[in-house]
């Protein structure tokens, strides 16, 4: 006598089904946990970044009623004093982030010549990490006590040298800005381009001196190529870095308004005509398109060096 089993499913297909869904839902589980861990940071970029870049942007083509104009820009291009503070600002960052990257790239190389596990470099490492934040009142008033009218240095070259008055205006110059930029961007050049050194691989430079190169050749034919976007990428980070500091220039020189900071300042804290309420966001609209492109030009560069960096 036989049992008629039509309709009634196989174990094994009965017990293969719920794996298959609770495998699935457990992976659009994890998905959507990791979409959630990325709401604070999302939440962040939108509040500080996404939405003051917006209301200056709109700011910029409004005039004080909220009516569109295009009046704050040509006040912009027409001021001979928003333009100076412009080409002042892209004339320091350019100074600086040059003079950075070649001093804080021999500085890396000193450094990664050494020990890798060594104290010595993580003593200069630890330093630089703290040094490239160190800006701002705290930065001027370290320079001013040292090298200003009655800095320490000034002092005692003045009484045990010179024994007369040195003329120290230069520090409250153009040249004070750029001795104070590059106190912070060599550690930051450091901290940027360290890695990329670390890539070079001893086995490259045995390869070439095997072949008959010499160390120029080294550095022409392979170092070189694989380090200058790395050394373009950290120059152009250098470049932005100092081309949107407000702080150090403000304690130092507080009286003017000769960077574009100082002038967006001005235009926010002083009494402004009427009509030129929002000439300040256009200033600051200017300076984000410079810095945009700058830093698009970063990422492609960096997207370039990312592989050697690996």
């Amino acid at each position: 006598m036989t049992v008629s089993t039509v309709g009634v499913p196989a174990p094994s297909e009965s017990h293969a089904a719920g794996p298959a869904s609770s495998g699935t839902g457990s992976r659009r589980f994890k998905r959507a946990g990791n979409y959630v861990a990325l709401v604070p940071f999302h939440a962040y970029v939108g509040l500080f970044l996404i939405f003051p870049t917006l209301i200056v942007t709109i700011g910029a083509f409004a005039t004080g009623k909220g009516e569109f104009t295009l009046d704050n820009f040509a006040a912009v291009f027409s001021t001979k004093a928003f333009m100076s503070s412009f080409m002042v600002s892209i004339q320091l960052a350019a100074i600086t982030a040059v003079l950075g990257a070649i001093l804080g790239g021999l500085l890396s190389w000193a450094v990664v010549r050494g020990d890798p596990n060594g104290l010595l470099r993580q003593l200069v490492v630890a330093a630089c990490g703290v040094l490239a934040q160190f800006g701002g009142v705290m930065l001027t008033f370290a320079f001013l006590s040292t090298i200003g009218y009655d800095g320490m240095v000034t002092l005692w070259i003045q009484n045990n040298i010179t024994h007369a008055r040195l003329d120290m205006s230069w520090v409250y110059s153009l040249m004070g800005l750029v001795i104070l930029y590059t106190y912070f961007q060599i550690p930051l050049m450091l901290i940027v381009f360290l890695p990329s050194l670390d890539g070079l691989r001893q086995e490259w430079y045995d390869a070439s001196a095997s072949l008959g190169g010499s160390a120029w050749s080294f550095w022409r034919n392979v170092g070189g190529p694989i380090l200058a976007p790395s050394f373009l990428g950290a120059l152009l980070l250098l470049f932005t870095n100092a081309f949107s500091a407000y702080a150090t220039a403000q304690a130092l020189i507080s009286q003017g308004c000769g960077l574009v900071t100082q002038q967006i300042a001005c235009q926010i804290q002083s009494e402004v005509m009427i009509g030129r309420e929002n000439v300040g966001k256009a200033l600051a609209l200017g300076m984000i398109v410079v810095v945009s492109a700058v830093m698009l030009l970063y990422a492609y560069i960096q997207r370039r060096a990312s592989r050697w960096v690996k």
